[in-house]
């Protein structure tokens, strides 16, 4: 029997078993088949928190926050236009309706949103935590001992000089060290080596001293840094959604607001917010001014607009402030924007009956250049038996009536205003108790005043007019003096300022851990034959360009330096089976 045939008796049989038996009568894998173990759930949660605390996992998630948040710069939310929501329902009944359905109207408030978000920050934290336990106890270590061979470095020097192995030792040791002694350049560490008989390919040589240097791990603590940063920016980010407050106000001159929920025309808050955290100050609009090219070339383009203010503090002390674009008013750590500006004609309708229905400023909201200005006015029934008014038109600060009749502005500063109204009655619904838009009128289920060839009654009024509504309604009047409203934004977030630090923070660490090079640096120095033999070797993370030059200049630092090779034959190291410049195989560390 030839050996190839051979097998010893039992081992035969049971080798195979499985592969012409198939499995056991009680269907289990053939007993010659390795088997995978199984991890159990413990072990799948193990795996599941590895993956999600990986830093591509991080990234991930970081881009996918990135997407998420896009539709709600699209698509109108709730929390800051919830007419455009309604208007966009109605236009789009039903892709509308499924994206209402995903909270895509509430993008940042949605269920999708927060998980991405609270997975993004567990991620950062089991990925950074890990790192900087590690990180903190690799800069306590001393750096990596110094190689048995140095002719496998990519960088290289040696020389001779008159020195001794001490003297060579402490001019390098303070060379790399540098002249910051809070901040050195190497972590340097100096010792001894016994003398090494000769074995193998390594010759013999002579006890020598040697430094071992190591820096760049500033790099990884500025990708720590920026991790962490980028961590803290997140949680700000999120406290600041959960206490931020915003609101808007529309005032006219003369006339003001209080720091009160209840005074602003809109009001959004995070979940933490409390109403008694507001401070309770107040404003008063004392004028507005804007200012308006007139050349040909600009004509009627903005030049400025600013509103001059007074503020009350709580403790009743006032102050005379301003606000223009982009120059908001601080008070009390939230800041005031003048977001838009109009007019507010003073506008005092009589119904039928002689009796005030309405009087009040009624802001108009420009639509172009020149201000031509779109209003409503929505006038209860005072008076028994009589229907609601509504008027709509437009305001036009410079007028100008063309031959047909049709009226346009010309020039946004009030020269020659006038308004036009058109009149309906009926119910405007303003007894339901339902809140309206006090810039839009349904005008579905209302009646307009037409004249005798059915054309819609439209009213012209200037400064001080007093005009007749058709149908017997009563009269309009117009007063005296228009004035000027402005439109304000009081925005409140506690988190800008954590923000703008751990952006910069964030920016600084990306810095550190881009352009900080890692390298390691030993010297050995010997004394054979009454020189003192040098040799330098360097070796550096990835590709580095600066290292051969740290190496020389590593070198250059021995006094008294005579160029030249070190003797290889006392103790170089030489590996005869590497050439000069070959990259190490082996771990520097471990010598």
């Amino acid at each position: 029997m030839s050996e190839r045939t051979y097998r010893p008796e039992g081992i035969a049989d049971e080798f195979t078993q499985g592969t012409r038996g198939g499995e056991s009568e009680a269907g289990a894998a053939p007993s010659g088949t390795p088997r995978a173990p199984r991890i159990g759930w413990r072990g799948m949660l193990r795996w599941v928190w590895r993956q999600l605390t990986s830093m591509r996992v991080a990234l991930m998630l970081l881009m996918l926050l990135a997407v998420a948040a896009v539709p709600g710069s699209i698509l109108p939310q709730r929390s800051q236009d919830p007419a455009a929501v309604v208007e966009y329902l109605g236009e789009h009944p039903t892709t509308g309706e499924w994206l209402d359905r995903f909270g895509f109207f509430e993008v940042y408030s949605s269920p999708w949103f927060s998980a991405i978000y609270l997975l993004l920050f567990v991620s950062l934290v089991g990925c950074i935590v890990p790192r900087t336990v590690a990180h903190a106890r690799a800069v306590r270590h001393r750096p990596p001992r110094t190689p048995a061979r140095f002719a496998r470095f990519p960088a290289r020097a040696a020389g001779t000089t008159s020195a001794t192995p001490q003297e060579v030792t402490d001019a390098v040791a303070a060379h790399l060290r540098g002249r910051r002694r809070w901040l050195p350049t190497f972590r340097v560490d100096t010792g001894t080596e016994e003398a090494r008989e000769a074995r193998g390919k390594l010759p013999a040589r002579p006890a020598a001293a040697t430094v071992a240097a190591e820096r760049g791990y500033l790099r990884e603590t500025g990708n720590l840094l920026f991790h962490l940063a980028l961590l803290g920016l997140v949680v700000a980010v999120g406290v600041g959604q959960m206490l931020h407050y915003r609101g808007q106000a529309i005032i006219t001159e003369g006339r003001g607001f209080a720091n009160a929920v209840v005074d602003y025309d809109t009001f959004e808050s995070g979940a933490w917010f409390q109403p008694e955290s507001l401070v309770p100050f107040s404003m008063t609009l004392d004028s507005f001014t804007s200012e308006f090219a007139t050349d040909t070339v600009a004509f009627a383009q903005s030049r400025d607009f600013t509103a001059a203010v007074t503020v009350t503090e709580p403790d009743g002390s006032t102050s005379a402030e301003t606000i223009k674009v982009n120059h908001p008013l601080v008070i009390d750590g939230s800041k005031v924007y003048l977001q838009g500006n109009g007019y507010a004609p003073d506008i005092t309708v009589r119904d039928a009956e002689g009796e005030v229905a309405f009087s009040g400023r009624v802001p108009f909201l420009p639509e172009d250049q020149v201000y031509t200005s779109r209003g409503v006015v929505k006038v209860p029934d005072v008076s028994p038996g009589l229907d609601q008014v509504g008027l709509i038109g437009y305001f036009l600060p410079t007028a100008v009536i063309e031959a047909d009749g049709s009226a346009r502005s010309v020039f946004p500063l009030p020269e020659d205003p006038l308004l036009i109204l058109e009149v309906y009655r009926g119910d405007l619904g303003l007894d339901d108790g339902v809140p309206q838009n006090v810039y839009r009128l349904d005008t579905a289920n209302l009646t307009p005043s037409v004249d005798d060839d059915g054309e819609r009654v439209q009213l012209l009024l200037e400064p001080g007019d007093t005009v007749e509504l058709p149908d017997g309604l009563g009269t309009v009047s117009l007063g005296e003096d228009v004035p000027r409203f402005v439109a304000l934004d009081l925005r409140h977030d506690p988190s800008l300022g954590w923000v703008l630090a751990f952006a910069l923070t964030a920016l600084v660490g990306l810095t550190g851990s881009l352009f900080l090079p890692r390298r390691r640096v030993w010297v050995r120095s010997w004394t054979h034959d009454g020189v003192t033999h040098v040799e330098v070797a360097g070796l550096a993370r990835g590709d580095d360009l600066g290292l051969q030059p740290e190496v020389d200049r590593t070198l250059a630092a021995v006094p008294d330096l005579t160029a030249g090779p070190a003797d290889p034959g006392s103790g170089s190291g030489s590996d005869s089976g590497a050439g000069s410049g070959a990259a190490p195989t082996h771990d520097p560390e471990r010598g």
